[in-house]
């Protein structure tokens, strides 16, 4: 049941103003990258729409579409579940992400001045922190943040299309190991930010690598408690 799987007040009603199927589509996407809505679990409209505010036409669409983009599994005669990746699935994306993210680390190196990097310091202190105060939610956030800066200070149009394109996917592979990844994870973000600040272009990409590793490796052996 939905009502068992959120806590009190997670899901606000939305607005009315706007294309409400997108909006719906945007609610239940964010609710399945955070894992609020778990990995096989059974969505019903009726459920949904309560939750939301809204008729069930713009939840069985949005559905419809999430379906199509391999976020939920619409079964014959069982209705539509929240997929649940494979290991396979994980780790095809996580690899790409790897390629994607030590390039944007080499192009950040060649090209970024002194306001990216003190918003990219900004960033990880504010990662640290959430870690200390073992708040997975901005944790997951703030990682996506920070990743998503570096993408933007690499200065490459088509490569931060193809980021953004992942970019859901792997907060949502990254939320299970958040907890797990811990400080190591901003202690590499800071080994990061040192090698863009030194323009080093070959060790940024390097830290990167291993950095989007170190998380591949982490999925694999998480915690499936």
């Amino acid at each position: 049941m939905l009502s068992a799987g959120l806590p009190q007040g997670a899901v606000p009603k939305l607005e009315r103003p706007g294309p409400l199927r997108e909006r719906v589509y945007e609610a239940l996407l964010e609710l399945i990258t955070t894992r609020a809505l778990r990995p096989g679990q059974h969505l019903v409209e009726s459920e949904l729409a309560g939750h939301l505010g809204v008729s069930r036409q713009p939840v069985r669409e949005a559905l419809q579409r999430l379906n199509t983009e391999g976020w939920i599994d619409l079964r014959p005669a069982q209705g539509a579940y929240v997929h649940e990746p494979t290991e396979d699935e994980a780790d095809q994306l996580l690899s790409v992400r790897t390629l994607l993210e030590a390039e944007a680390a080499r192009l950040a190196a060649a090209n970024s001045g002194k306001e990216g990097i003190a918003a990219l310091e900004a960033l990880c202190t504010q990662g640290e922190q959430s870690v200390a105060d073992d708040d997975v939610d901005l944790t997951v956030a703030t990682n996506a943040a920070f990743h998503a800066k570096v993408m933007e200070l690499a200065g490459n149009l088509v490569l931060a299309e193809l980021a953004g394109q992942v970019d859901r996917r792997v907060r949502w592979y990254y939320t299970p190991v958040a907890r797990q990844r811990g400080k190591q994870s901003w202690i590499e973000h800071r080994a990061l930010i040192a090698a863009i600040a030194d323009r080093d272009e070959a060790r940024a990409t390097e830290v990167m690598r291993g950095h989007t590793e170190h998380t591949r490796n982490t999925y694999h052996h998480r915690d499936h408690n």
